[in-house]
């Protein structure tokens, strides 16, 4: 590894370390109004579930308020941070048997809530598929197949978590609903642009704002909904005629107990991530316009943008310029190939094109710095997801240079057939440019880290 490797690595742990969520949390706990509560209760749902929690349970230890029971889901097993909250574990980002299970138990521990009560939503990014069990009449192999096909679309998150929730038994509020009339306080760490809390983990405990007609119409442009199920199909056209139950909108009664915050965004990481490079020597650059897009694109651009940012600097001047957000990868086709019984096959076997979209947006980025010779000079690149899973794989994203494509290529590997086919993983781990460093507990989308040496 090389010095400024080392640097990005660093400067990604300083935008984890500004993200971890047990402090906001507990801080946020301290100043509800439980005092007069008979039973308190926490559901903390995401990726940021277990370090949610356990802030919870030190927020009330400092009000000295009791907690009744509660439940934590998250992708990976940890201890429970107290002997009345249990800990389950779901899959995501497709839900399975765990998803289902969570989903079950959530339901079972949200009924019979009093007035008196007071209930703690803890939501990250992550649990919509974490907690996802299907609506009535949808069975749980189509609305896991629904989840593969939006994955493949590339559909923007706030979007994607619009149709989710439609057949999905807690989003769009409706574990506020089950709940009520118990007092409820959301409290959400944002892994979505613009951070709406209604678009966080497919807003459990916030009002939806579409219909059915619109979702109908949003899978119709994303040419998907031809490959709806007939139960899907029938969930849709029947709602408008009051054969189903719409979401709950934002008159529904229950949204009077509820009061929603939200303690961390990615600017949060982003600013730690600034910090370090300011700290370490660097001058200090945040771009304020959130990173959107197809990723490749976006890595193309973000290259050309610091080659242009490295003409301007002065001899021996460093500059690092820090941005956030998150991109798309949109696969082609959006088909998911199914056995012949219908169901959706499984995950890909490994050997199979693999990677994310901060993988995609690292590998475009390093061709252009590879494309562009000498201009490319002191110029490198980190892109990572914060909550340290990039796609289906075991890295957060990677860190490349303009010699990372030509390392690529005397690995033996074709770096352009690896971006073509969306198979960045192999490519960029054949170059020793992958960052691993496991889930971090946190989840505020993605961070880009450029370094300059002039």
């Amino acid at each position: 590894m090389s010095h400024e490797s080392d640097l990005a690595f660093d400067i990604y742990d300083a935008a984890i370390a500004a993200a971890a969520p047990a402090a906001h949390v507990a801080a946020a706990v301290s100043k509800l109004p439980l005092a007069q509560k008979r039973a308190v209760w926490i559901f903390a749902i995401g990726k940021a579930a277990h370090g949610m929690a356990a802030g919870a349970v030190e927020g009330l230890r400092g009000l000295m308020v009791p907690l009744a029971g509660g439940l934590v889901v998250a992708p990976t097993p940890a201890p429970s941070p107290h002997s009345a909250l249990e800990v389950m574990v779901g899959e995501h980002p497709v839900p399975g048997r765990g998803s289902f299970a969570a989903a079950q138990r959530l339901g079972a521990l949200a009924q019979g809530m009093r007035s008196t009560d007071a209930v703690i939503v803890l939501v990250s990014g992550g649990a919509t598929s974490l907690v996802a069990a299907p609506v009535r009449d949808v069975a749980e192999a189509e609305l896991t197949d629904l989840f593969q096909r939006l994955l493949a679309r590339g559909l923007p998150i706030a979007e994607m978590n619009a149709i989710r929730k439609r057949f999905s038994r807690w989003g769009g509020g409706r574990l506020a609903v089950a709940v009520a009339p118990a007092s409820t306080y959301c409290i959400a760490v944002s892994d979505v642009v613009g951070d709406a809390i209604e678009a966080i983990g497919s807003g459990p405990c916030s009002p939806d704002a579409y219909t059915a007609t619109d979702v109908q119409g949003m899978l119709q442009r994303a040419g998907l909904y031809a490959h709806l199920p007939a139960s899907m199909r029938k969930v849709l056209e029947l709602t408008p005629r009051a054969l189903y139950a719409e979401t709950p909108k934002p008159r529904h009664p229950a949204f009077a107990h509820v009061r929603s915050q939200v303690v961390l965004t990615n600017r949060d990481a982003v600013e730690g991530a600034a910090a370090h490079a300011r700290a370490a020597g660097y001058d200090t650059e945040i771009i304020g316009e959130p990173l959107t897009g197809e990723a490749a694109l976006q890595g193309v651009r973000i290259a050309r943008d610091l080659m242009e940012r490295r003409r301007a600097l002065a001899p021996g001047q460093r500059l690092c310029v820090v941005s956030g957000g998150e991109t798309t990868v949109t696969l082609a086709p959006a088909a998911i190939p199914h056995d012949r019984k219908g169901r959706p096959l499984p995950p890909p076997p490994p050997g199979s094109p693999a990677g994310g979209r901060c993988q995609e947006l690292a590998l475009a980025a390093a061709r252009a710095l590879h494309d562009a010779g000498d201009d490319a000079q002191g110029i490198s690149l980190l892109a990572a997801g914060t909550d340290g899973r990039d796609g289906p794989t075991d890295a957060a994203g990677a860190f490349v240079d303009h010699g990372t494509w030509n390392a690529i290529v005397e690995s033996g590997l074709d770096p352009a057939r690896a971006l073509a086919t969306h198979d960045a993983h192999h490519a960029l781990a054949a170059a020793g440019a992958l960052l691993r460093p496991g889930m971090t507990g946190t989840n505020v989308m993605d961070i880009v880290v450029g370094l300059i040496e002039a």
